[in-house]
């Protein structure tokens, strides 16, 4: 398996996410590690998943949340936009 383009990630990222959602938090290192499993190893650059990272923040498809700690996650719908 080749190494995977940034969308790729960051689409397999937002996956991950958008599963986990109200389960789980995920840290950047954890989406290194998720992606480590997912495509092997060897075909994973830190630099192209940091590049994933920004690019999910920068779009708005997620953002970070503090909470003792920087989380990435799918930006939450406030009660009164519904």
């Amino acid at each position: 398996m080749s190494e995977p383009t940034v969308q790729q990630m960051a689409d397999a990222m937002f996956e991950i996410v958008k599963v986990n959602m109200g389960k789980k938090k995920f840290k950047s290192m954890d989406l290194i590690k998720e992606m480590r499993e997912k495509f092997g190893e060897e075909n994973i650059d830190k630099k192209v998943c940091k590049e994933a990272i920004k690019s999910l923040i920068d779009s708005g498809r997620c953002v970070y949340s503090y909470f003792g700690g920087s989380y990435i996650e799918i930006p939450h719908k406030e009660a009164a936009a519904n």
